[in-house]
């Protein structure tokens, strides 16, 4: 599979998540979130039926976790690049 129709397939299968979480009341979720919190622990790309579980299987609870360390980190070094 080339790269160009794999990321095809990932983007269709964040975007069914994103779809879900919608669902379930968590609107401001999106692909681009759901596909950095899956794929972090990745080093190298696995096959695509190991990324379709990793994005399927993903839990509310998971991504919302990912959400709030990614909001603190970004304040954190948004406060140390401030001069005091």
């Amino acid at each position: 599979m080339d790269k160009g129709s794999l990321q095809q397939e990932i983007d269709y299968l964040c975007q069914m998540k994103k779809n879900e979480f919608s669902m379930l009341g968590y609107e401001e979720a999106n692909s681009e979130e759901i596909w950095e919190c899956v794929s972090k622990k990745y080093k190298e790309l696995p096959p695509l039926h190991k990324l379709a579980n990793d994005i399927l299987s993903l839990k509310p609870g998971e991504w919302m976790n990912w959400v709030t360390v990614q909001t603190y980190k970004e304040d954190f070094f948004a406060r140390k690049g401030k001069t005091r």
